[in-house]
């Protein structure tokens, strides 16, 4: 099974690359960009079979190392089952 994990700050929380990010694309002249915030997307490959089980694996995952629950937010997407 094929999976996606999305990793993103919180609303509130500053967000120092993805202003930088911001910077370099205006001083690129890349026009009509109004704000950026940065991410992390994680792809995974599971063994679960069960659709279920496998996002309580991932939600696991995210809660004990992916994701800073202080600051992040996250989102677990199943993508496939093979």
């Amino acid at each position: 099974m094929k999976a996606r994990v999305t990793v993103t700050l919180k609303n509130g929380i500053l967000d120092p690359q993805g202003k930088a990010i911001e910077g370099a694309l205006k001083s690129l002249e890349v026009e009509g960009i109004e704000s950026v915030r940065q991410g992390k997307i994680f792809d995974i490959e599971l063994a679960a079979a069960d659709r279920g089980a496998a996002e309580a694996l991932l939600r696991r995952a995210c809660e004990k190392l992916l994701a800073n629950q202080v600051v992040e937010n996250f989102h677990v997407e199943i993508l496939a089952a093979q």
